[in-house]
């Protein structure tokens, strides 16, 4: 597949399924709110997706995915039909246990990571029956990852870039239905989880097995591939734990605060993450490797170029992304969640959150080429262990700016870190051989950032003609001016990125040739 149609495919689906996540968190906040059931519900929803990490998209695809491609250049299809089926049956064997003591331990766990829940009280109680509900999903959307692994080894990458989709039609339906469904909101949206599951492993089981990739789990055997995956999976796993490790003290700091909070961070993170996720994922999944495969065949001058380039994609995107999000927070998040339960102090302390997220929005968009810098020079320890160095200073960060004002402290303090990180990796970075930042890099840096400062004046001047009396207005005309205030800025940024020549092109051509 070519690269433009592999960024498009994965890229479209990917912003295709957080426009759904955004009409599923408008219906969550109308329904919902943001109080202790809203908090509740969220921690059920994070505890499943932490362990996804390891078991699903994470450490084992990043392990199976080579394995499986090799497999298919070697040995063929049907031996590497074997050796998929055999992997999803050690998945579904070990799964089944790690659910089942999870479900016999869920008081405990919830204690663990929502301590700020009074044992007995109202958010503990419904945190606790929540998560056994939700926690199942685990190994439904770890054996769709499998297949999803699959099917991208053979350029097939739109049927799993899809499954985030299902996932947010599912619990649009449940959220519309919930009186049906449920007593409660929050339970019907534990129940739509749980089918959600059982629908993506559904919909690409069926995809493959259409397809000529029927996989099934069979009696595990541990050949000498099953012994390399479990190798393989090792770094993975600690970068999860480091991972999960954020998680955690996020969720932990977040539960001694005032009721909510988890909520106000969710909501903020959910919409960070349209760009920090769509370019993210683009760029890691048809660009970056690239650079791999260029420092593989030695052509240094390719890689040095694909490494550039690849940072001024990031930025190109990302700076114009923080910028807005800074300067739009409140009048974003009143226009998509202000009704109904959500009130509007939940908008203003979410609307927070939101700004301080953004500080380090293009920062943790420009690791990903800094940790694949790393990746293509066979380095995978250093990548963890910065991850673990901002691990700690996140939760001192966290612990101490929460204390003085307080939620907004705990996205802060994901900023902070996050700079830290990139930090750290320039310095690595600077000691690579082949790789620096070229003249066109610097140039672009400075236009990219000029453009940015014109659009942000377009944005303020739009905000202070029309923004505080409309956004707060209580009719659905808010969201034609959110329309407009995203229409002034991108326009304007468009225009700016044009004038400067940013990219010509002859840069897009190169950029995206066959070669």
């Amino acid at each position: 597949m070519k690269l433009i149609k592999a960024m498009a495919t994965v890229g479209g689906l990917t912003f295709l399924s957080r426009i759904l996540g955004f009409i599923r968190d408008t219906l969550t906040a109308i329904i919902m709110g943001a109080g202790p059931l809203a908090d509740a519900f969220f921690v059920a929803l994070k505890l499943p997706n932490l362990f996804r990490r390891i078991s699903a998209e994470g450490a084992f695809s990043v392990a199976f995915i080579p394995l499986f491609s090799e497999s298919i250049e070697k040995d063929g299809k049907d031996a590497s039909l074997a050796m998929s089926r055999n992997m999803m049956g050690f998945m579904v064997l070990i799964l089944c246990a790690f659910v089942g003591l999870g479900l016999a331990a869920m008081p405990f766990i919830i204690r663990a990571i929502a301590p700020g829940f009074e044992v007995g009280g109202e958010r503990y109680a419904t945190a606790w029956a929540l998560s056994c509900i939700t926690f199942p999903y685990l190994l439904f959307i770890s054996m769709a990852a499998l297949l999803g692994g699959v099917m991208n080894s053979v350029g097939r990458f739109g049927v799993y870039a899809f499954l985030p989709s299902l996932f947010n039609v599912c619990l649009i339906g449940v959220l519309i239905f919930n009186d049906i469904i449920s007593n409660t909101p929050a339970e019907a949206l534990a129940i739509g989880v749980l089918i959600a599951g059982i629908v993506q492993f559904l919909w690409i089981f069926i995809y493959a097995g259409k397809h000529g990739w029927l996989v099934y789990p069979t009696w595990p055997r541990l050949t000498p591939k099953a012994k390399k995956l479990f190798v393989l999976m090792l770094p993975g796993i600690l970068g999860a734990g480091v991972y999960h490790l954020n998680i955690f003290a996020d969720m932990i700091i977040a539960s001694f605060l005032e009721a909510g909070s988890i909520s106000y961070l969710y909501y903020a993170d959910r919409l960070q993450q349209l760009p920090l996720g769509v370019v993210g994922i683009a760029v890691g999944t048809a660009l970056l490797p690239m650079l791999s495969r260029s420092l593989v065949a030695k052509n240094h001058d390719q890689a040095n170029q694909y490494f550039n380039r690849s940072i001024e994609a990031c930025l190109f995107f990302a700076l114009p992304a923080a910028v807005a999000l800074m300067l739009s927070a409140k009048p974003i998040i009143a226009s998509l969640f202000n009704y109904g339960e959500f009130t509007s102090y939940d908008t203003r302390i979410t609307s927070i959150v939101l700004t301080c997220y953004a500080v380090g929005l293009p920062f943790y968009i420009v690791a990903k080429v800094f940790q694949s810098a790393c990746f293509a020079h066979q380095d995978t320890k250093t990548p963890v262990k910065i991850s673990m160095i901002c691990a700690v200073t996140n939760i001192i960060f966290g612990v101490f700016l929460s204390l003085y004002i307080g939620v907004a402290g705990i996205a802060l303090a994901t900023s902070l870190s996050g700079i830290i990180q990139i930090v750290l990796l320039y310095r690595v970075m600077k000691r690579m051989d082949h790789l620096s930042f070229d003249r066109q890099l610097k140039v672009n840096i400075i236009k990219i950032i000029s453009a940015c400062l014109v659009m942000a004046g377009i944005i303020t001047g739009y905000l202070y003609g029309v923004g505080k009396i409309v956004f707060m207005d209580q009719t659905p005309m808010r969201i034609a001016y959110l329309a407009g205030l995203v229409g002034a800025g991108g326009i304007t940024y468009a225009i700016m990125i044009t004038m400067l020549k940013v990219f010509t092109k002859d840069d897009l051509k190169a950029f995206f040739k066959k070669s």
